[in-house]
């Protein structure tokens, strides 16, 4: 009997190790997916750093002195409540007329005033107050257009190669295109640079958390500023200048752009699309 069973087993044996094989080995869909991923026209391959990654931070000197940080006492005005709604209408109607403009006039606008937008951008919260932000100002005329060169260059391989035909087709009704001339002529370029991470004075690498949630919260305040102070802008985020513009602005390595906004007035032939925003309804829900 054991001999007859021998070819049996062995047969058996064989069927299992080809399932095994083949349930452990990649599916059609996952090569697929994978191959998909890996080409994401839309990716920028400069922001893939995994930034949300807290084992790179060794010992932080400053962290004793930290646990000792002071608590101050805190109060704010308590506005009465007709006040209140009055200030949040009329706060609603200015940050509703705020438009993405790309027609930029070249009118002087004073330092002053976007020193004061970038402080008012560095009020925003930060994972554990590292507060990862790099706010680059370029006013030089040179430097601004070496951008605009860079950018225009990337730019146009993202419409005609990266981006795909559905992404281009979507935004046709927006009339833009590789052609960036307010880069020339905004007055003030503002590149927003995300922190990956932290160096202290020993030069060892200090954790920043949730750097990317917390540089954009100081983005959407930093738009509120400029709106509030009459300016416009247009928010940009031009895939995979990122290098290069580090390059140029002689920034660390361990800064990544996130984004750039030209910032100035709007040119009296400055039109934009007619686009209509959700209604409350659309857009809150209450619990």
């Amino acid at each position: 009997m054991s001999f007859l069973l021998t070819p049996v087993l062995i047969a058996v044996i064989l069927v299992l190790i080809v399932w095994i094989f083949k349930n452990e080995g990649p599916s059609k869909t996952d090569v697929e997916f994978k191959t998909k991923a890996e080409h994401r026209p839309w990716v920028d391959e400069d922001l893939k750093d995994n930034t949300e990654n807290h084992q790179i931070e060794d010992v932080d000197e400053s962290s004793d002195s930290e646990e000792n940080l002071e608590h101050v006492p805190f109060s704010s005005p308590h506005i009465p409540e007709d006040e209140m709604i009055k200030r949040s209408q009329e706060f609603y109607e200015l940050l509703n007329q705020r438009r993405s403009v790309r027609f930029i006039s070249d009118e002087p606008v004073p330092r002053q005033v976007i020193d004061n937008v970038i402080k008012t951008a560095g009020t925003a919260p930060s994972g554990a107050h590292t507060e990862p932000w790099s706010f680059v100002v370029v006013q030089d005329e040179e430097v601004k257009h070496k951008i605009r060169m860079i950018i225009e260059d990337e730019e146009e391989v993202n419409y005609k190669k990266r981006m795909g035909d559905k992404w281009v087709n979507d935004i046709k009704k927006l009339r833009t295109n590789w052609i960036k001339e307010y880069l020339d002529t905004a007055p003030f370029l503002i590149l927003i640079f995300k922190k990956i991470y932290g160096i202290t004075s020993s030069g060892r690498k200090k954790t920043h958390y949730y750097n990317e949630i917390s540089v954009s919260i100081a983005c959407g305040i930093l738009l509120a500023a400029l709106q509030n102070a009459g300016l416009v802008t247009v928010t940009t985020t031009p895939l995979n200048c990122g290098p290069r513009l580090r390059t140029l602005l002689d920034r660390p390595e361990n800064e990544k752009l996130l984004m750039l906004l030209p910032v100035g007035y709007p040119r009296k032939d400055a039109t934009v699309p007619n686009l209509k925003r959700k209604p409350l309804e659309e857009i809150m829900v209450v619990v």
